[in-house]
């Protein structure tokens, strides 16, 4: 199956799209495989899948693990809708501390490609909505770090306010006060 993948504004994030056949039953899909994706130019492999299941206006995030437990998160909607983002936290990149997001819904069928050293965060755009991420590394709690999502000196715009918000995510360091030890390296 076809499977396209194109940069972001920040161009180690990518959006995935792959081809969906629609018919009077349905649709399919492939969600991923290994050769069609690597002929596509992606060479990342996966270890852990994690769903959630969030009600509309649930904001997730912005989450990350420090190296070297970093995880980078193949994130795609099963069901419903969400606003996803990924900012950019590696120093001395020059996108360090900029975002970038998209929709992601069962209808468009797309993926994001947030790569290790970025934090990922997401709105739930509908009730009941179905999110899948693939991970390249295990979950590691003692790894987890949190940015705060509405912190100014990254400015998401997000679709609206969220109005389901952990006690954890509401109460998390800004962009320059979290803990971070990922590097830019050029390619």
């Amino acid at each position: 199956m076809a499977v396209s993948i194109s940069p972001t504004d920040i161009g180690d994030v990518w959006v995935i799209e792959s081809q969906i056949f629609r018919d009077d039953r349905g649709y399919f899909t492939e969600l991923y495989n290994a050769k069609a994706w690597a002929e596509a130019g992606f060479d990342h492999s996966f270890v852990q899948d994690n769903m959630s299941v969030s009600a509309k206006g649930t904001l997730r995030g912005l989450h990350y693990q420090v190296n070297p437990e970093g995880q980078g998160k193949l994130v795609r909607a099963l069901r419903g809708s969400v606003f996803d983002v990924a900012v950019d936290i590696r120093e001395g990149s020059p996108s360090f501390g900029k975002w970038t997001g998209r929709t992601l819904s069962e209808e468009n069928g797309l993926a994001l490609w947030i790569p290790v050293g970025f934090a990922h965060g997401f709105l739930v755009l509908e009730d009941d909505t179905q999110i899948l991420y693939k991970c390249t590394h295990f979950y590691a709690p003692g790894a987890e770090r949190t940015i705060v999502y509405d912190d100014p000196a990254i400015g998401i715009d997000w679709p609206f306010e969220p109005t389901e918000l952990k006690d954890r995510d509401a109460a998390a360091p800004g962009l320059h006060e979290a803990e971070r030890n990922f590097i830019y390296a050029a390619q």
